[in-house]
């Protein structure tokens, strides 16, 4: 397998769930560790419930059932297994790789703390939908932070 699809299949199987792309990798132990702590942040976030109700577009029900102070971990688990999916499956190489993934993390976790008021063209978008636009500013700001640091 080439280089970069296997960092393309690492990626896609951590963003999948959290761990898989480590058992994959043969790191059983690790990848065990991150779908648990997945799998204990998920139930007590409540967050299957929460993503079920988004939806089918009851947003107010998703952010009344969402338990935030489980939630805000959930974005820098996800973003740190990816990081270290794209490690060990050769990227990370350059400089400041990591950026993307920490301001993504970072500005999700933002997210879901205003996402139970956070209104985007007066339409409240809730814990889900809102915490994920906010993947696209963490991405382009982590791509700018590396470039002006190298």
């Amino acid at each position: 397998m080439e280089k970069k699809d296997k960092i393309i299949e690492s990626i896609l199987w951590s963003i999948a769930l959290p761990g898989f792309s480590q058992i994959l990798n043969g790191r059983l132990i690790k990848g065990f560790l991150f779908i648990g702590m997945e799998f204990v942040i998920n139930v007590m976030a409540n967050f299957n419930e929460i993503i079920r109700m988004s939806f089918i577009g009851d947003i107010e029900g998703a952010v009344s059932q969402t338990d935030y102070q489980w939630l805000m971990f959930y974005p820098c688990l996800y973003f740190f297994a990816m990081w270290d999916a794209f490690k060990d499956a050769g990227g990370g190489k350059n400089p400041y790789s990591y950026l993307p993934f920490f301001c993504s993390a970072f500005l999700v976790t933002v997210g879901i703390m205003y996402s139970a008021q956070a209104k985007v063209f007066g339409i409240l978008l809730g814990s889900v939908w809102f915490p994920m636009l906010c993947v696209m500013p963490g991405l382009i700001l982590g791509f700018f932070l590396k470039r002006v640091l190298k």
